[in-house]
């Protein structure tokens, strides 16, 4: 059964519920006493299990093997990583402009004239390094934009187009921020979008449930709340595996890189437009075989106390964030 919901969770729980059913940002989430509930504790105990497992199989010769193994299959796309995400970025904002009337997702609708030109001017600015910062600015316009128009709630699911226009700029330029590399930079943007976007699945599983109905096989005959709460739990914890050493990052990406891969075969062409970008961030991160000066030397019991810490900090701030600005409650 495990084996199994993890197939389908390749197949349904990345698709954007906003992009294909009727949500309500500002309509009151379930309340906590309601998430916090025996099946989401045991939910994360097995996440809290199998993230300390991944952690001490990585020390081992067997993860040692795994890592080779990565190196080897990875190298060609390791040594154009910058060209990957170039032309897929251009790719993402050519295909929203011919779709037209949307800003950076498929929810962010507009009837700016001055959006589709701005769009195909950061498309055009990825086909040199020297204007990467020229497109950059104009992803943050963008953003910026839809900050205005959706609210800081709504766009607080999309840091991962700040992160990427930090990416562009930053190699652009030939910088680093603070110590971080670049695609250091867009992997942190990449995992706190996740994260905040798994909280969500708890807090509005309601928006959901018409894409069950519509595709039943997904939950392999699982109620639908129990699904909702096994799929955020999943997500979170390869989230935060982003945040993590080199092999658990790597095999947390190409988990959740399938995932999405998966669900834009089963939801089509939009899903594949909308997640592109997400996609070409994360094969960056399969491919990414650095590691800090002299060795990374967090031990593996960090591991779980660092998601508990995660989990808590994020379920903790979306709800607070919500109360602030929509006057919900909490409990």
């Amino acid at each position: 059964m495990a084996l199994s919901f993890w197939v389908a969770e390749t197949q349904g729980a990345s698709a954007h519920v906003k992009w294909f059913c009727a949500y309500d940002v500002s309509g009151q989430p379930r309340r906590l006493e309601n998430v916090l509930c025996q099946d989401f504790e045991l939910l994360v105990g097995l996440a809290l299990f199998w993230l300390f497992a991944g952690c001490l199989v990585e020390r081992t010769s067997l993860g040692e093997a795994m890592t080779r193994s990565l190196d080897r299959v990875t190298c060609e796309l390791r040594l154009h990583t910058e060209e990957m995400i170039r032309v897929v970025c251009g790719f993402f904002f050519i295909a929203v402009w011919a779709v037209g009337g949307i800003m950076l997702t498929p929810e962010l609708k507009t009837t700016s004239p001055f959006v589709g030109p701005l769009q195909l001017a950061i498309a055009a600015g990825v086909l040199s390094r020297r204007t990467l910062p020229l497109s950059a600015a104009g992803i943050v316009v963008l953003f910026g934009l839809a900050l205005r128009d959706y609210g800081t709630f709504h766009l607080a699911d999309y840091p991962i187009f700040l992160g990427l226009a930090a990416y562009l700029a930053l190699v652009g330029l030939q910088k680093d921020v603070f110590g971080m590399r670049p695609l250091d930079v867009v992997r942190y943007s990449t995992a706190v979008t996740l994260m905040w976007a798994s909280v969500e699945k708890w807090a509005y599983p309601e928006w959901s449930f018409p894409l069950l109905i519509e595709h039943p096989g997904l939950t392999l005959g699982l109620e639908s709340e129990f699904y909702m709460r096994a799929a955020g739990v999943v997500e979170f914890t390869l989230a935060f595996g982003l945040l993590w050493t080199a092999l658990v990052r790597r095999v947390a990406a190409a988990v959740l890189a399938g995932m999405f891969i998966s669900a834009c075969l089963e939801f089509g062409k939009l899903d594949a437009i909308g997640h592109s970008a997400i996609i070409a961030v994360l094969l960056a991160i399969i491919a990414d075989d650095w590691q800090p000066a002299g060795s990374d030397r967090r031990v593996p019991w960090l591991a779980p106390v660092g998601l508990g810490a995660s989990l808590t900090v994020t379920v903790s701030a979306y709800y607070v964030a919500h109360a602030t600005i929509f006057n919900t409650s909490i409990l």
